[in-house]
């Protein structure tokens, strides 16, 4: 496979975000303009999505694991801090089971330990035959209004619409796949890195007890929820977001 695209920026001990479903490494925007001032900061574009668009996307968690070890391989980056939401975040569970020894801290955001995800406001079955009957078009605008409280009124909306202009229909339906066949619950236990899991508590894609199950499960964790917030913490309250992170990324 050709390179993925990569946004490296700042200087400092690596953080690497990973972003989800229907996203980009614009996602992380308004983390990057904060955090590469006490990180280098590495923001991958997964095959098939936002800037690496051009790519064969994968239809896989552990293929885009690989994806992203591979892509910190090529730049000799052999420990690094790892944050990712939601698909994001089963891949960076996934890493923790293949590498887990390359990783300092590890954040979970808005995320699960089961690809399948019980309670999400539709079934990925679901959101497959919506796509397949809907095209990629439709799905683009009605899926990521989910992720804000306020839905595609929201102030950082557009990035997700950014994300999304040149999302292939295979590579959503690809995704949907890699999340439904992916579980991570078994090796929770063997996560042996300092966690922290970030959750807002109007999130609809993933409830309280899938973040609940990685707390309870992951044995050195800690559970920080966001009132008044959805799927999308990050960019709905991103001062408070980013200070967390870099709160518990320096202690």
């Amino acid at each position: 496979m050709k390179d993925i695209y990569v946004d490296d920026t700042g200087e400092g001990y690596p953080l690497v975000l990973v972003h989800g479903f229907l996203g980009s490494s614009e996602m992380w925007k308004l983390q990057k303009e904060f955090l590469k001032k006490y990180f280098r900061v590495i923001t991958p574009a997964l095959p098939g999505f936002g800037e690496s668009h051009k790519l064969k996307s994968l239809d896989s968690i552990n293929s885009m694991a690989k994806v992203i070890l591979e892509c910190l391989d090529s730049k000799k980056i052999n420990k690094f801090n790892l944050l990712g939401h939601s698909m994001g975040g089963m891949i960076v569970q996934e890493i923790a089971k293949i590498s887990g020894d390359k990783i300092n801290k590890l954040i979970c955001f808005a995320t699960g330990s089961i690809g399948d995800i019980p309670g999400r406001f539709e079934t990925l079955e679901e959101s497959r035959e919506k796509l397949k009957k809907e095209g990629i078009k439709e799905t683009v605008k009605r899926v990521p209004k989910k992720w804000f409280i306020n839905g595609d009124r929201a102030k950082y909306y557009y990035l997700c619409e950014n994300a999304t202009k040149e999302t292939s229909q295979e590579t959503a339906d690809n995704a949907l796949i890699a999340m439904k066949n992916w579980r991570g619950f078994e090796n929770l236990k063997n996560i042996k890195n300092e966690t922290l899991i970030i959750w807002g508590d109007k999130d609809i894609s993933y409830n309280f007890e899938q973040v609940d199950t990685l707390n309870k499960n992951i044995p050195n964790s800690d559970l920080s929820i966001f009132k008044g917030s959805c799927h999308n913490v990050h960019l709905e309250k991103p001062e408070e977001f980013n200070s967390l992170v870099l709160n518990f990324l320096s202690k």
